[in-house]
C-alpha cells in the first residue's frame, strides 16, 4: 500500500511542478502591459522577460536530465522546485524589469530542472497499464498549462496583479517541495559516476547561442554580425559536443542514440508538436486581445475548449499507448493538430471569435493524443537507467521547437504585414511600424490596412504552422515503426530505490 501511496504522490507533485513550469512560459504574456506600466520597462526589456525564462529553459533541461541520473533524480527535482519557488518570490517583488529579467532566467533554471526530470520519476513510479493512465495525465498537464496560461493570466492580472502570477507560485513550490523530499522515491543512474563537464560546457553553449540567435533574429535582423556570429558558434559548438560525446566514457548525451530511427523520431514528433501548435499560442492571444478586443481574462476563456479537449482525451489516449502502434498514434495525433490549424485559417477581418472554435477543440484532441504518446516514447525507447537522459532530451527538443516557432514565424508574419503596408501606403513602411503591427498595436490613421495585414499574416502562420504537423506525421510514421512499448518492464533497473 506504501508503494501504491507513493506512486500517486508522484504523478501528483509531478504534474503539479510541470504545470507551474510551463504555465509560466504563457502566463507573462497577457500582463506585459501592465508591468511595462508599473517597472516603465521599454519594449526590448519586455521581450526579455519572456525570453529570459524560455532561454534558460531550453539551455539547461538536458544537462539537468544528466545531472538527475548521476546525483538522484528526486534530490535534483526538489532542488528544482525550490528554486523555482524561491526565484518566482524575486519576480513578484522586483523592483526593476532588469531586476526582473534575471529573476525570470532563475526561474527558467528551477523549470528547466523540474522538466528534465518529470518523465524519469513517473516512468521509474509506474510500470505496465499505469504507466500510459500516468503519462496521459502528464500529456494532458503539458496541453492544459499551454491552454489555460492566458485564462490564469487575466484572472490574477485583472484580479489582484501582475506580481501574483509569481507570488502564485511561492506557496504551490513549498509545499510541492516538501512533498517531493519526502513522498517521492530516489532513483538514479548506477553506471554514471562523473559529470561530463566539457560535454555539458559545449551542450550549455551550443544551446545559448542557438536559441540566442533564434530568438533575436527578427529583432535584429537575420544578416546581421551578432545573429550569424550566434547561429556559427552553435554549429561549431554543436560539432565539438559529438566529438566530444563520442570520445567519452561517461557522456552527457550518447550521440550514438540518434543511430536509432526510434529515438530520431521521437525528437522530431517533441520539435514538431511544439513548433507547429505550442508557438502559435502566442499569435492567437494577439488576436483574440488586440484585433476583437477581448481583455486578458476575456481572452483565456475563449482558450478553455482547446485546454479541456486536450485533458480529456489526454487522459484517454495515455491508455492506448501499449494496446495501439506508437507511430499511428503520434501521426494521427499530429494530423489532427496539422486539420485543427487549417480550420482556424479562416480567420478574417470581420470575424468572431467562434470561427476559432472547431480548430480550438480539433487542436485539444490532437495534443490529447500526441502528448502521452510521446512521453512513453521519449523514455521508451531506451534503457531505463537512462530515462533522465532520454527525458532532458525529449523536452530541449521540446523547448527549442517553439523557440525556433516563434522565431520563424515572428519572421513570416513581420515580412507579411511589411509586404502588405507596402502595398497599402505605396513605400516601405520601416521596421518599427512593422513590429508595432505586428505586436497587435494598430495606429488610428492605418487601422484598417494594419488590421487586414495583422490578420491576412496570421492565415498566413497557421497554414504554415499546419504543414509543420503534418510533416512530423509523416516522419512519426516511417521512423517509429515496430515500435511499442512493453507491457510490464520488471527489471530491477527499472525499480526506484527508496533511500534518502
Amino acid at each position: 500500500m506504501r508503494g501504491l501511496e507513493r506512486k500517486w504522490w508522484t504523478l501528483i507533485v509531478v504534474c503539479t511542478a510541470v504545470f507551474m513550469l510551463l504555465l509560466d512560459i504563457t502566463v507573462v504574456n497577457v500582463a506585459l502591459p501592465d508591468i511595462q506600466h508599473d517597472l516603465g520597462a521599454s519594449f526590448s526589456q519586455l521581450q526579455w522577460v519572456v525570453d529570459a525564462y524560455a532561454l534558460a529553459l531550453a539551455t539547461l533541461v538536458l544537462t539537468a536530465g544528466s545531472l538527475s541520473d548521476l546525483i538522484g533524480r528526486r534530490l535534483v527535482f526538489a532542488v528544482g522546485l525550490a528554486i523555482f519557488a524561491g526565484s518566482s518570490a524575486a519576480c513578484g517583488a522586483s523592483p526593476t524589469a532588469g531586476f526582473l529579467i534575471g529573476a525570470r532566467a532563475a526561474q527558467g533554471l528551477g523549470g528547466a530542472i523540474m522538466f528534465a526530470t518529470s518523465l524519469a520519476l513517473i516512468a521509474g513510479a509506474f510500470h505496465g497499464r499505469e504507466r500510459g493512465f500516468a503519462l496521459g495525465i502528464w500529456g494532458a498537464t503539458i496541453g492544459a498549462s499551454a491552454a489555460v496560461g492566458p485564462l490564469v493570466g487575466g484572472l490574477l492580472t485583472e484580479g489582484l496583479g501582475w506580481r501574483w502570477i509569481f507570488f502564485v507560485n511561492v506557496p504551490i513550490g513549498i509545499v510541492a517541495t516538501v512533498a517531493a523530499v519526502l513522498r517521492l522515491d530516489e532513483s538514479r543512474d548506477p553506471s554514471r559516476t562523473r559529470l561530463d563537464v566539457p560535454g555539458t560546457a559545449a551542450l550549455t553553449g551550443c544551446l545559448f547561442l542557438l536559441v540566442y540567435g533564434l530568438l533575436q533574429g527578427t529583432g535584429n535582423g537575420w544578416a546581421s554580425p551578432t545573429i550569424i556570429g550566434c547561429l556559427v558558434g552553435a554549429a561549431v559548438l554543436a560539432a565539438a559536443f559529438v566529438v566530444l560525446e563520442l570520445t567519452s566514457t561517461d557522456p552527457i548525451l550518447d550521440v550514438r542514440l540518434f543511430a536509432d530511427p526510434r529515438f530520431v523520431g521521437a525528437q522530431i514528433a517533441a520539435l514538431t508538436l511544439s513548433a507547429a501548435m505550442f508557438s502559435i499560442f502566442l499569435y492567437l492571444t494577439l488576436y483574440l486581445q488586440n484585433v476583437l478586443g477581448y481583455g486578458p481574462l476575456g481572452a483565456g476563456v475563449r482558450f478553455l475548449p482547446l485546454s479541456l479537449a486536450s485533458f480529456v482525451v489526454a487522459a484517454i489516449s495515455g491508455n492506448l499507448t501499449l494496446r495501439v502502434p506508437m507511430r499511428v498514434l503520434l501521426s494521427a495525433g499530429l494530423v489532427v493538430c496539422g486539420t485543427s490549424l487549417v480550420l482556424m485559417a479562416r480567420v478574417g477581418t470581420d470575424s468572431r471569435w467562434t470561427v476559432l472554435l472547431a480548430g480550438f477543440v480539433a487542436g485539444g484532441v490532437g495534443i490529447g493524443i500526441v502528448n502521452p504518446a510521446l512521453a512513453s516514447a521519449a523514455v521508451g525507447v531506451v534503457s531505463p537507467e537512462r530515462s533522465g537522459m532520454a527525458s532532458g532530451t525529449n523536452n530541449t527538443f521540446r523547448q527549442v521547437g517553439i523557440a525556433t516557432g516563434i522565431a520563424g514565424f515572428g519572421a513570416l508574419f513581420e515580412s507579411h504585414i511589411g509586404s502588405r503596408l507596402t502595398d497599402a501606403l505605396g513605400h516601405d513602411p520601416g521596421h518599427a511600424l512593422v513590429a508595432r503591427v505586428a505586436s497587435g498595436s494598430f495606429p488610428v490613421s492605418l487601422a484598417g490596412p494594419a488590421r487586414a495585414a495583422f490578420v491576412g499574416g496570421l492565415r498566413e502562420l497557421l497554414l504554415a504552422a499546419a504543414a509543420i504537423a503534418f510533416t512530423g506525421a509523416v516522419f512519426s510514421a516511417i521512423l517509429l515503426r515496430g515500435f511499442r512499448p512493453q507491457p510490464s518492464a520488471a527489471r530491477v533497473a527499472d525499480l526506484p530505490s527508496r533511500d534518502g
